[in-house]
């Protein structure tokens, strides 16, 4: 691509043989998943949109020349797919632009990476919830648009390049977030601040909050695995094992930071109107990435949280609940 150097092509500059290429490298698993691979020895680039940065290309995955000129350009042994619209709520509201990213981006993809190990990120929201655990082999039912459209992008990655994709499904993800924001986990920690305020907080859905590190660690595992077994593809699940409601997430932020959670309350029945509805309870079963030997030990919660929010902690409201 014009204005970015892929490489150096001087003697003296040591650059790694293996390469990978990273989608949706700013967002927050991207980000991890791009920093696991340069620790790792890996010649990295990650791809970015709308926040790319100096770092980072910029590349419109919907633009079909400029996915082609990257990917020639780089030449990568691997591709990781994290760029997605990952907000159910936001792909119930503009659903054209979701599909775009989610369903049409991964076809353009996939019809480019012939040759290359591509891994595809998606969700345990492609099952319905109501006979968990799910296997790779269980049929998929999701319940809402961002599940089917994760589901569509799992068939056009599967369909373009059949011997040469993995399809990696993982839950509720968090991690080392830019902004709260960013995770539907790390957001709880404004409700957590908020002490002398009663606030109610979902205590229906169970979810297995999963660290955006640990699925790095995966993702490299898999990349190495697949220069060495070129067989390995198809889908798999990866997840954390611990079980929470978001209350008892919340209850887990306050507790790691010591903090109060007297003020939160447990909320077990669903608001009408509460938005794009989600699953009860979609566990995913991991025993294939673990009989492989290419899983990775969860992060315990309460440590994993810690990591994500400690640049958080001194926001003026948790000074003054914890000092004051």
């Amino acid at each position: 691509m014009p204005g970015f150097n892929y490489g150096d092509d001087q003697d003296e500059v040591y650059t790694p043989y293996r390469r990978v290429l990273v989608t949706g490298a700013t967002g927050l698993l991207g980000r991890a998943v791009y920093k696991e691979f340069k620790n790792n020895d890996w010649d990295a680039l990650g791809c970015g949109y709308n926040r790319a940065r100096p770092c980072f290309l910029k590349c419109n995955l919907l633009d079909e020349d400029a996915v082609r000129g990257v990917i020639q350009g780089f030449q990568p042994h691997v591709i990781v797919h994290c760029a997605a619209e990952r907000r159910p709520d936001v792909v119930e509201r503009h659903t054209e632009a979701a599909m775009n990213l989610n369903v049409h981006a991964c076809s353009t993809l996939a019809k480019e990476a012939d040759g290359i190990f591509l891994i595809y990120i998606s969700t345990d929201y492609v099952f319905d919830g109501r006979n968990p655990p799910y296997g790779e082999n269980d049929a998929p039912n999701p319940l809402n648009l961002y599940g089917k459209s994760k589901l569509e992008g799992e068939r056009e990655i599967l369909r373009h390049c059949p011997a040469g994709a993995a399809v990696l499904r993982v839950p509720i993800l968090f991690g080392e977030v830019e902004k709260v924001e960013e995770s539907a986990v790390t957001v709880l920690w404004d409700r957590v601040q908020e002490g002398a305020e009663s606030c109610t907080i979902d205590h229906c859905q169970q979810r297995f909050p999963t660290y955006t590190n640990d699925v790095a660690r995966v993702c490299q595992n898999m990349a190495e695995r697949a220069l060495q077994d070129p067989s390995l593809r198809g889908i798999f699940h990866y997840s954390a094992k611990e079980q929470m409601t978001k209350y008892e997430m919340a209850c887990a932020i306050a507790d790691a930071f010591n903090l109060p959670s007297s003020h939160l309350i447990p909320m077990t029945e669903q608001p009408a109107g509460a938005g794009a509805q989600r699953p009860q309870n979609a566990q995913l079963e991991c025993s294939r990435l673990e009989l492989l030997g290419l899983s990775a030990e969860p992060t315990p919660f309460k440590t994993a949280i810690r990591g994500s929010l400690w640049p958080f902690q001194h926001d003026k409201r948790w000074r003054q609940t914890v000092f004051h």
